[in-house]
């Protein structure tokens, strides 16, 4: 049989009934998988609707002010951490009960930056303490292992470099810890620079979706949710002991967050605070932010799953937690149904398997899940949510467009290969007229899944011709999502790389 196959042409080969049944069983797994994980925005959408009808969580006064610890991981953050540090500084909570801890692990001017910044505010009576690593060992998860071993402080609350929190953040959160199985309070992420670009805007988008409604619906629900890495205030008995930061995951904030929930810590997020930061403006720092959470996220599954299947626990709660942990698995069968749609144009049109492609036509209902999840994230927060909304099908076209660079994380992940945190570089971007071109820390050369994105987005052209001549109508709408996406990110990653070596 194989040998048949090898020695057709490419054209006999798409008329080959054994070839045509393989992408069909092939297409119809993965568009199955797609559409289990797709329609899980169904169970969010009804979860939030039956939520719009209960009270709403009522914040406690404000009775106690204990001791509060604030850490600020930072690793060669030379533009955001003066910015970071006087916005902590500015937080409105009495001096002898706040604590600051600027974890610096960098190796440029950042030291001396940060080092005199917090000279000016010990100066002024505040209790700022600077701590510099040298050898960076754990990464993130070892500077606040690290600084935890020195914190005078109750509740840990942390901010990573690119956020710039409200001055009102430990007044919202810390009445939440009145209840003493409480672990965690996580606030919602607002965005500095959303309107800076459409790279901005779409990933705006999609963080809403994961805040607005994953977060809060889970919560509201019972399930499981994440610590989100910052904007959030830990209970610091909750962190030690839950195991305390371990760095065998690139997503040490979810890793901790399902070791602390498995001992019976309670989280609360809240919807209605926020914290805001900055959003990556260049498009390769964007990849490298996705491809750390994506396969951060992997190698979390694999490490804790075990541990809430044998958990004491609901079957819902268990069943959520695995969608939660493994629905980044998704990626490769995105490539999958992309690099299939193809031949399935010359399939069908070779007559037969009219059964199959109208049962294939349930599928789409995925499709219309995750658009009313997206939906309801913005209507529940933006007044001009049909002006963002709009933005849907790029996102959509983004999300596919990533799935090489994601799916390369996912396999990572299943396999264990280890490699080093790689932060996402921050320039201060919040207005159009800031630019991140004339920066360090921008990447020089556009890494080597581009090429591959750069020839899916020729053939996804070849596959908009082929449903043109064919007059597939039915398929161009997502043979012209892949198109889009995959020319979109791969245009994008050369450009900026390109970008940023005529600044050399």
């Amino acid at each position: 049989m194989t040998k048949a196959l090898i020695l057709l042409s490419p054209f006999d080969m798409l008329s080959s009934e054994l070839f045509a049944d393989v992408v069909l069983t092939v297409y119809f797994l993965s568009l199955l998988l797609l559409f289990v994980f797709g329609a899980h925005g169904f169970l969010m959408v009804y979860h939030y609707l039956k939520q719009q009808k209960q009270a709403r969580r009522v914040q406690p006064p404000l009775t106690d002010t204990p001791t509060v610890t604030i850490q600020l991981p930072v690793f060669n953050e030379l533009y955001v951490v003066e910015r970071l540090i006087d916005a902590v500084c500015a937080i409105d909570y009495p001096k002898e009960y706040l604590e600051i801890q600027v974890l610096d692990d960098s190796t440029d001017e950042t030291v001396k930056v940060a080092a005199r910044a917090v000279e000016a505010y010990q100066a002024l009576g505040y209790d700022v303490k600077y701590i510099h690593r040298t050898d960076r060992s754990g990464y993130k998860a070892g500077a606040l292992k690290n600084g935890l071993a020195q914190a005078r402080g109750e509740f840990i609350a942390i901010f990573d470099a690119d956020f710039v929190p409200n001055p009102d953040f430990l007044e919202k959160t810390i009445p939440h810890f009145a209840n003493p199985k409480i672990g965690l309070v996580q606030t919602r992420w607002e965005h500095l620079n959303s309107e800076y670009s459409l790279l901005t805007r779409t990933q705006a988008l999609a963080l809403d979706g994961h805040f607005v409604m994953e977060q809060n619906v889970r919560n509201q629900a019972g399930f499981f949710i994440n610590f989100n890495g910052t904007g959030g205030i830990w209970r610091a008995e909750a962190i030690r002991d839950a195991g305390n930061w371990q760095s065998d995951t690139l997503t040490e904030d979810l890793d901790l967050s399902y070791r602390a929930q498995l001992r019976g810590w309670q989280f609360i997020y809240l919807n209605d605070v926020t914290s805001p930061a900055e959003l990556p403006a260049e498009v390769n720092a964007l990849k490298s932010q996705q491809f750390r959470w994506t396969k951060g996220a992997i190698e979390t599954a694999r490490k804790m799953l075990p541990a809430v299947w044998r958990a004491n626990l609901p079957l819902r709660i268990k069943l959520h937690s695995t969608f939660h942990l493994t629905n980044n698995i998704v990626f490769p069968f995105i490539i999958l149904a992309g690099i299939l749609n193809v031949p399935l144009v010359f399939i069908k049109n070779q007559g037969g398997h009219e059964t199959y492609f109208a049962l294939m036509s349930v599928f789409v209902l995925a499709f219309i899940g995750s658009f009313f999840f997206y939906l309801y994230s913005q209507k529940a927060v933006y007044p001009d949510w049909r002006r963002r909304i709009m933005l849907f099908p790029l996102f959509m076209a983004g999300s596919m467009g990533f799935a090489v660079n994601n799916s390369r994380a996912v396999f990572e992940g299943l396999f264990k290969k280890k490699s080093e945190f790689v932060r996402t570089p921050k320039y201060a971007i919040t207005g159009k007229d800031d630019s991140w071109k004339e920066k360090r820390y921008v990447g020089k050369k556009a890494d080597w899944v581009v090429y591959i994105e750069f020839g899916l987005a020729i053939y996804c052209f070849f596959g908009v011709l082929s449903s043109l001549y064919y007059l597939e109508i039915a398929a161009l709408p997502f043979q012209l999502l892949y198109l889009i996406g995959f020319s979109f990110v791969s245009w994008l990653s050369i450009k900026h790389a390109l970008e940023a070596r005529k600044l050399t």
